[in-house]
């Protein structure tokens, strides 16, 4: 009876702690999912430079990245990518080593001719000259020791030791590779790469056939006698530091003209195209990538099979691709050219398009035009506060819009974005504005809160920035330098492969409405106020004087209410108010008409990242005994896009992303909305042709794809 009231007792309990133990069951899983991505990344980074990984290891960390894949995004794409690059490396030991080393470095290689530059941009405005000369000094104390000759030599060391493993003379080979002239080593390098590329390329690489490669390269490089004898002072020579991974290439820019990110990149493909694409090149010209000219081309085919030159003397293979892809093609008729289906949205080769802040994996190499290949890959990195990202914004809306006219980037290059936030002291640094506002970090506060990773390892490394800034500098060049930041920066570009995609809004702006008005883009904030003074062209009409001595302006605004539907809705109102602030990153703990913002600190909504959110200071009249008062109230709301008028003679003045640079005055109206796709004349007749109905047409006409700027964080969003 006792053991009978005592399990009943027991069974209540149990009811009763159910829901928290679920609970706590929840969030102990939520906890746990946390440190996946950066025990993934952590793993890819060690596993890229180690010799000596068994298969075994291998094999177990493959099937745990495989089993991730059941997991939502962004976990299963992180997953994805580490397990693609485990199973490469798996099969040929060194890959990633010898690929990441080529690619950063710029080596010469024909089997591998991927290359990658990290674009460091401060802009001396906002970030301190002490700042800008620590960073400066420490990316060329890492860089004079990271030669061509001495990459090479990581790379044959590092290759050899993957495959043979134990039976590497580690100390002799090094001995061998310190002492060996450019020439040779040149050829060993190329030997490797050969070696290796050419296992990886095959559709069932084999381990051993490899190994058997690799020790007739390490037996012609040490010679036989000299492999089989190992004696007592090699094996403790043998137990050497690991091989190291060579930082990326960095080129330090201070950011002084609007088109110097477009000339850089430019630079960047010049010199290798000249040497390697120049086939390329001359194909895109003859294609007629030029202003205002129709992409499309007659053909002068008679439409018979045996009139096509074959180009060649000899038949191509039955077999080979070609001619498989010749046997599904129409022969006959008008010769079309077959574009890729995203050829005049720009928008996709960055990502794929959709809603604000949308992330994913970037598109990656591969060819977006035919035989045109994308080898090159700019990773710009920059260096500040919301300002430096706001201009980062404006650059690259040029660039896209320069893109229209002639394309000589997009096709070849992958660009992508990186941001590590640099904020001045809180009363000190050479600009006052910057030390008085703190919320100039409002995007690295958004980065930190989508991924937690982000915050721990890039936003924590402001502090140690500044305190780098504060040390005196070392002229002892003999002296080793620890690169604490470099290291960072380093790991940031490498790991940091899922972008978040931000809307990018353009901005109208009307000084007199009988003239065309002036355009601008904005990725973060537009403030508004009104001006005390009033028009000089106009005086007050006796009728409205009344309502103009009053504090604020009379305001029309009409805007596109942001529903969870997206049916379209149109509000107009007319207010008296101080100014407003649309922005289009919201605060974590905001509310806006009755819709709450996400406040966990790694989600956010998807109603809170496709709109602006619009604040209001609205000026309210009272009356009572005393006399006529004025009050001020915030009303908030969210819009797509948003017209605003001042309809007495007050006029407004406009900021754009908190830069004091880009300021608007004696405004009349202004219009922002999502800022859509560069597109040129020709790519619009290009675009109409490609649609069959009038109503389709005219669908994709007016509403094209909205730009959007991706910024590269280690997961993307965490939902």
């Amino acid at each position: 009876m006792v053991s009978a009231q005592e399990d009943g007792e027991k069974s209540r309990k149990e009811l009763r702690s159910g829901p928290n133990s679920a609970q706590r069951a929840g969030e102990e899983s939520e906890d746990a999912r946390r440190v996946i991505i950066p025990l993934l990344l952590t793993l890819m980074s060690v596993l890229t430079k180690a010799t000596g990984i068994t298969e075994d290891l291998y094999h177990r960390a493959y099937t745990f990245c495989t089993r991730l894949l059941t997991l939502p995004a962004p976990y299963s794409t992180v997953a994805l990518d580490c397990a693609i690059r485990l199973k490469t490396e798996t099969a040929v030991p060194g890959t990633l080593y010898q690929r990441t080393v080529i690619a950063e470095q710029n080596l010469i290689s024909e089997l591998y001719p991927y290359q990658e530059r990290v674009f460091l941009f401060v802009d001396p405005e906002l970030v301190s000259a002490s700042v800008c000369s620590a960073l400066l000094l420490e990316i060329q104390a890492a860089q004079e020791q990271q030669t061509p000759e001495a990459c090479m030599r990581h790379v044959v060391s590092h290759a050899l030791q993957a495959a043979l493993g134990e039976a590497c003379h580690t100390g002799a080979l090094n001995r061998k590779l310190q002492a060996s002239s450019r020439r040779v080593l040149e050829y060993y390098f190329h030997a490797v790469v050969a070696a290796i590329e050419q296992v990886a390329s095959e559709d069932s690489p084999s381990r051993l056939g490899h190994l058997e490669r690799m020790e007739e390269i390490y037996c012609s490089l040490l010679g036989t006698a000299t492999t089989r004898r190992r004696c007592v002072g090699d094996l403790l020579q043998d137990r050497l530091p690991s091989i190291p991974l060579p930082s990326p290439y960095i080129t330090f820019h201070l950011w002084t003209d609007q088109e110097q990110l477009w000339k850089e990149l430019v630079l960047f493909l010049r010199p290798r195209s000249q040497l390697r694409l120049s086939a390329d090149l001359d194909a895109l010209d003859l294609q007629g990538f030029r202003p205002d000219r129709d992409l499309a081309r007659v053909s002068t085919d008679s439409g018979i099979e045996r009139d096509l030159p074959l180009g060649n003397d000899e038949l191509p293979d039955p077999s080979s691709s070609e001619m498989e892809r010749a046997a599904l093609q129409r022969k006959g008729g008008i010769k079309k050219r077959v574009w890729p289906p995203d050829f005049f949205m720009p928008g996709s080769w960055d990502g794929p398009p959709g809603l604000h802040r949308r992330t994913g994996r970037p598109s990656g190499d591969g060819e977006l035009l035919p035989g045109v290949s994308r080898v090159h890959t700019a990773r710009v990195l920059v260096l500040g506060d919301d300002r430096m990202v706001g201009r980062l914004a404006q650059a690259y809306y040029r660039l896209r819009k320069r893109e229209t006219k002639k394309f000589c980037l997009t096709p070849r290059l992958s660009l992508q974005f990186y941001y590590i936030p640099v904020l001045a002291p809180q009363g000190t640094g050479q600009d006052p504005e910057a030390s008085r506002k703190p919320e100039l970090g409002e995007l690295a506060s958004f980065l930190g809160r989508v991924d937690p990773w982000y915050e721990s390892t890039v936003n924590t490394l402001c502090p140690a920035i500044l305190k780098l800034a504060e040390m005196p500098p070392c002229l002892d060049t003999s002296r080793t330098v620890d690169p604490f930041i470099l290291d960072v920066i380093t790991y940031y570009v490498r790991m940091g492969t899922q972008p978040i995609y931000f809307q990018l809004y353009k901005v109208k702006i009307f000084t007199n409405l009988s003239h065309d008005p002036i355009e601008d883009i904005f990725l973060m904030e537009l403030k508004v106020k009104t001006q005390d003074s009033k028009s000089p062209k106009e005086g007050s009409s006796p009728r409205r004087r009344g309502a103009a001595e009053g504090t604020g302006a009379e305001l029309s605004m009409c805007y596109q209410k942001a529903l969870l539907s997206h049916r379209p809705r149109k509000v107009t109102v007319s207010l008296r108010a101080t100014g407003l602030v649309l922005k289009a990153i919201p605060a974590g703990d905001t509310e806006v008409s009755g819709f709450s913002h996400c406040t966990s600190p790694n989600a956010a909504s998807a109603a809170d990242c496709s709109c602006l959110h619009v604040s209001v200071t609205e000026v309210v009249k009272t009356s009572n005994l005393a006399g006529r008062s004025f009050t001020t109230s915030t009303n908030t709301f969210r819009t797509s896009s948003i017209q605003v008028q001042s309809q007495d003679q007050r006029l407004l003045t406009l900021w754009l992303d908190k830069d004091g640079r880009r300021t608007f005055r004696d405004v009349v109206r202004f219009e922002a909305g999502p800022c859509p796709e560069p597109c040129s004349r020709a790519q619009k007749s290009k675009m109409s042709a490609f649609n069959s109905h009038g109503q389709e047409t005219e669908k994709s006409m007016t509403k094209p794809n909205s730009l959007l700027m991706p910024i590269n964080t280690f997961s993307g969003i965490i939902q």
